[in-house]
């Protein structure tokens, strides 16, 4: 008998859910935090409005991001956007006398990439009152994201992208690939930079910079300097024509 194939990773095992959130807007900048971080299953508990997952400023703050609404859904009950979670997260800047254990989103994040068994849910309250304590008193854990203690007030749609972002950081771990943007160019072999260094001494002999006689640590030090740097073929390249000049200004008569 073949098994079906489980995804185990967090980016299929994290669910997002909003309790009675009273904007669209921020039902759209949530989807749209989540889409960057790589997750992609929402729940909203009682919205404000019925069809706030097709509410022109949800589509329009969503930017983009209009698949994670599609594939959102609505319930009516805390306990049916749990279903099929065997573990929960509220997210609150309010610290309560009973709650459960507090933790910090960084700590949380690899708690639940590790914990491959865990299909977990975080929870974010209300824009203006947050979560009732019956909703965080349910919860394994209370996130408190350490924000400024004088000003800890965020956005709703901020909070996520911080949970978010942390819980795709601890996912990922060290298979994060090389960014794509900028310039990246091949490494330089050892023969092509011990080339470069020949070069360059030629060159500072030339102007009388360096004593070929008592080079003294000179070199050394400069080919320290530039091993930090990682060279790449054009870089060696551009060294070596450099030198090149310095020799050629240095034949010229004065």
């Amino acid at each position: 008998m073949t098994l079906p194939e489980t995804d185990l990773s967090l980016f299929k095992r994290l669910r997002f859910i909003l309790v009675e959130t009273s904007r669209s807007g921020n039902i759209g900048a949530v989807a749209r935090a989540m889409k960057t971080m790589g997750f992609s299953d929402l729940v909203l508990v009682n919205p404000r409005f019925a069809d706030a997952l097709v509410d022109p400023e949800a589509v329009a703050f969503a930017s983009g991001a209009q698949d994670i609404l599609a594939g959102a859904r609505i319930v009516g009950s805390i306990a049916e956007a749990l279903e099929g979670c065997n573990y929960a997260a509220a997210v609150s800047a309010r610290l309560r006398e009973f709650s459960p254990p507090v933790t910090a989103p960084r700590a949380i994040a690899f708690q639940l990439a590790a914990g491959t068994e865990l299909r977990a849910a975080v929870i974010f309250g209300n824009e203006r009152f947050g979560l009732p304590n019956e909703i965080v008193e349910q919860c394994n854990v209370l996130i408190n994201i350490p924000a400024n203690p004088e000003y800890s007030s965020l956005n709703l749609s901020q909070a996520a992208q911080v949970v978010a972002y942390e819980c795709r950081v601890a996912a990922l771990g060290d298979e994060q690939a090389a960014s794509p943007v900028g310039f990246h160019g091949d490494a330089a072999s050892l023969a092509q930079v011990d080339g470069m260094y020949a070069h360059l001494q030629e060159a500072l002999v030339a102007i009388d910079f360096l004593d070929a006689d008592n080079p003294k640590k000179l070199m050394p030090r400069l080919k320290r300097l530039f091993s930090r740097t990682g060279l790449e073929t054009e870089e060696v390249n551009i060294l070596r024509g450099i030198a090149r000049h310095i020799l050629v200004m240095a034949k010229k008569p004065r």
